[in-house]
Formats: C-alpha cells, sequence, structure tokens
C-alpha cells in the first residue's frame, strides 16, 4: 500500500487504499472550518475518480457553510485564476498533478489564488489530524453554483498579455503537435491554439482521465509525442501534464528539450522585452540563471515547490520564475505554474525568433541534468545530509533547501523525502556524461556516510 503523501503541495493518494472518504472529508471540513466559511472554488482534472471526490469536497463545503462555485474540468492554475475572478476566499483543485491514475488529491489554495503557506497548510492539516471542525446547523448551509467560463477566460488572459502579439503568431501559422494525456489540458489547449492560428493534431486529447501513458511529460513517456511532431512535419510539440501546470516542448526535429528549457525558453523571451527579476527554485537548471545574469538582470532560488517559489517571486517583486519541471510563472498572470501560458509565450519565441526551434533551443545556455534517488533505509536522512555538508564546507555551498553544492561549471543538490527513505541527488553539468558522473559520486557519499 502506497503512503498518503501530506505537503505543503496538497494531499494526495492511491483511491481506495490511501485517498478513502475519511480522508477526503477530514481535510476538506477541515479546510471549510479554517476559512470560517466563505467562498470556494472547486476545480477538478479529468480523472476518473474525479466525480466521486468532487461530490465529497463540496458536501464538506457545504456542512461548513461555503459558498460553493464548481468549474468543472479545469487545469490547476485556472482554479488560481478563478479564485481571484470571483474574489473567493479560498479554492481546491482536486488532482494527483503528474501520478498515475489510481491517484487523486486535493490541492489547497487560499484567497490569493496561490497554495497555502507552509505555516496555514499545517494549521489546516493539524485541524483534520484533530477531527476539530466547524459544521453548521440546517439553517447555515453553504449553497453551490456552476461556473463554465473558468477555461475561456483563461485562455482570454493569456491572449491579453502584453507579451503575447497574438496576429504575429497567428501570420506563422504554426503547426502544432499537442499531446494532453487525457487529462484536463484536452479542453483548454486547443482552444488557445485555434485562437493563435495554429494547425495542431492531438494525441490523448479526450479527458477521461485513462492516461494513453505514465503522465509525468519526462522524455521518456511522450515518444509517442516526438514520433506525431516527425509524421506531421510540425514546428513544435507540446505535452502537458493532467492537471496542466507543466509543459514539456518537443522541437521540431521530435526531439525533446527537456522540461528545464520550458522555463529558460519563457525567461529570455520576457527579459529580451523587459528587465526585472528572476526567481526559480533550488533544483532548476543554470541555464535560466545564466540567461539573467546575460541581461543583468536579479536572480534568486527559492525552497522546492511552487509555493516557495511564488513567496519568494512576491517578496523580490521578480517579473518571470517557475520550476524546472515545466512550469512557468508570469506574476502578471497570476503567481502560479501555467502550461497554458507556457505553450502561448513559446510560440511568441518562435514567432520573433529567426529560425526553427531546434536552432532557437541551440542559442540556449546549454546542460545536462540527472535526477537519481539513493536508498537510506535505517539511516537518519538529516544526519546524512549534515555530515555532507560538513566535508563540503569548505565549496560554494548552500543549505535552504537540503544540501547544493555549486562547483565551476556543475552542480549537485541532495534533498530527503518526506514520504521514502530515500536521499533525491539531482546534478546538472555541460555533458551528460559529466553530470551522471556527479550523480553517482555523490550516491556513493551518501551511502557511504
Amino acid at each position: 500500500m502506497s503512503r498518503l503523501m501530506v505537503s505543503v503541495s496538497g494531499i494526495r493518494g492511491e483511491v481506495g487504499s490511501t485517498l478513502t472518504p475519511q480522508v477526503i472529508s477530514k481535510y476538506t471540513l477541515a479546510f471549510g472550518s479554517w476559512l470560517e466559511g466563505g467562498t470556494v472554488i472547486v476545480g477538478r482534472d479529468s480523472r476518473v475518480s474525479g466525480p466521486f471526490v468532487a461530490d465529497i469536497v463540496k458536501g464538506c463545503l457545504l456542512a461548513c457553510g461555503c459558498t460553493v462555485i464548481d468549474i468543472g474540468i479545469v487545469p490547476t492554475p485556472t482554479v488560481q485564476m478563478a479564485i481571484e475572478h470571483h474574489h473567493a476566499d479560498g479554492g481546491i483543485a482536486i488532482t494527483a498533478s503528474h501520478n498515475p491514475i489510481q491517484w487523486n488529491g486535493l490541492k489547497f489554495m487560499d484567497g490569493n489564488g496561490r497554495f497555502l503557506s507552509p505555516d496555514n497548510a499545517a494549521k489546516v492539516y493539524a485541524l483534520g489530524d484533530a477531527g476539530k471542525w466547524s459544521l453548521k446547523n440546517w439553517d447555515g448551509l453553504g449553497s453551490e453554483s456552476v461556473d463554465g467560463q473558468a477555461n475561456a477566460r483563461h485562455v482570454r488572459a493569456v491572449l491579453d498579455l502584453d507579451y503575447i502579439d497574438v496576429p504575429l503568431i497567428r501570420s506563422k501559422k504554426f503547426k502544432v503537435a499537442l499531446d494532453t494525456v487525457n487529462g484536463a489540458g484536452g479542453l483548454i489547449i486547443p482552444q488557445l491554439l485555434e485562437e493563435l492560428g495554429c494547425a495542431y493534431t492531438l494525441i490523448n486529447g479526450e479527458p477521461n482521465g485513462r492516461f494513453a501513458h505514465t503522465p509525468e511529460p519526462l522524455p521518456e513517456n511522450i515518444t509517442g509525442l516526438c514520433e506525431t511532431v516527425i509524421r506531421e512535419k510540425a514546428d513544435v510539440g507540446f505535452a502537458v501534464d493532467p492537471d496542466v501546470d507543466r509543459c514539456a516542448i518537443v522541437d521540431n526535429t521530435g526531439s525533446p528539450l527537456g522540461e528545464e528549457y520550458t522555463l529558460a525558453l519563457a525567461t529570455k523571451l520576457i527579459l529580451s522585452q523587459k528587465m526585472g527579476r528572476v526567481v526559480v527554485n533550488m533544483s532548476t537548471s543554470r541555464a535560466s540563471e545564466d540567461i539573467a545574469n546575460y541581461y543583468n538582470c536579479m536572480f534568486s532560488r527559492s525552497k522546492v515547490g511552487e509555493i516557495n517559489v511564488a513567496e519568494k517571486m512576491l517578496e523580490m517583486e521578480a517579473i518571470i520564475g517557475g520550476e524546472g519541471n515545466g512550469g512557468v510563472i508570469l506574476p502578471e498572470l497570476h503567481l502560479g505554474r501555467d502550461a497554458p501560458l507556457a505553450v502561448a509565450l513559446t510560440l511568441q519565441h518562435m514567432a520573433v525568433f529567426d529560425g526553427t526551434l531546434h536552432e532557437l533551443f541551440l542559442s540556449l545556455p546549454q546542460y545536462k541534468m540527472v535526477k537519481a534517488k539513493v536508498s537510506i533505509e535505517g539511516m537518519d536522512p538529516d544526519q546524512v545530509l549534515q555530515r555532507i555538508a560538513e566535508k563540503y564546507k569548505d565549496e560554494k555551498i548552500n543549505l535552504l533547501d537540503g544540501v547544493k553544492i555549486d562547483f565551476e561549471d556543475s552542480w549537485v543538490h541532495m534533498r530527503k523525502s518526506n514520504t521514502e527513505p530515500i536521499v533525491r541527488v539531482m546534478t546538472e553539468a555541460p555533458t551528460r556524461e559529466e553530470a551522471e558522473a556527479l550523480a553517482a559520486r555523490f550516491m556513493k557519499e551518501v551511502t557511504s556516510v
């Protein structure tokens, strides 16, 4: 049996084993009680288990006296934007993000349209675990309404950004291949592409939640998209995860760029039009940092996790940021990772670049990343990381989130898992061979400790 994952990003588990009606109820009742009623946006991805989870969520919120606005099958960022649109007090996105079909979960958001801060998330979980809920009598129950326009508003907001030149993109008549893995993206990305005058070939586009492949948009999972790009002679391919906050790109040769370069492309486009600060997480590629340095813009890193990046961006008044997993954040739209935004920014970048997407990619700083994990069963992960930090204290080291060591042209980042007895080891270097050697070296360091 899998473990229930409870983190700053919400809760998720396998339906029927760790994500049960009781678990869904206790945390939703806690969230509704923490809000003390108010208006709550509820949206979900296309997972097969979504309708039953949504019914429980909405029922619990009504029991707490909340006014529920159901926006249907939508991306997680669309829930965030709907909170702002309706001036709601919070929101719940029902999704397990990139996890397989048997999973589902809840992502809790506050009235600012962002995930709960670590402190507030802890308060909600504590209320749930203690069973301290504020339930209303029959005459204090909440009410429910439906808003079917959230996706359309999201598309319009992206098109209205100053960075997006719709007539220019339309004039290019781009051919696009698209894989939405039968998730929520099948309802919104085609709308966006049509507005931008793109001819597109959609695979796995039925939002029925029966994922056609492992849903995380990693290179090994999007081979069908790569083949479609080649077969259709497309200019670009886009793959999104089930809740459409992450976007991976395939170039015109059918080669995946790697999710890190979704953010790098967006960063270069934005900074070429406007000077400002950039924030990414500790595990994000150095490519975005090099681009910020090229434009003489201040660059900062936060802990891993969307809310950590968003709060750092707010603090720094950053104009662009995100995470290297294909998550682009543009505060002028909203402070959350957004795949429709990433699609539009990529098409804009292609429209202003004199060449193919492959050539555009080669114009960016080139790095290769390796992500590995090593078992530390029976060991104290904090002690393991502390000893490594002591050993490398004379190097350029950062202890904000685990242990990150920056070398001249490479880096390694080691973080403990909150759900498994493992340490994640991420490395980046100019070549894959160097990145793999660095990962092997520090995996050995972890086990030898």
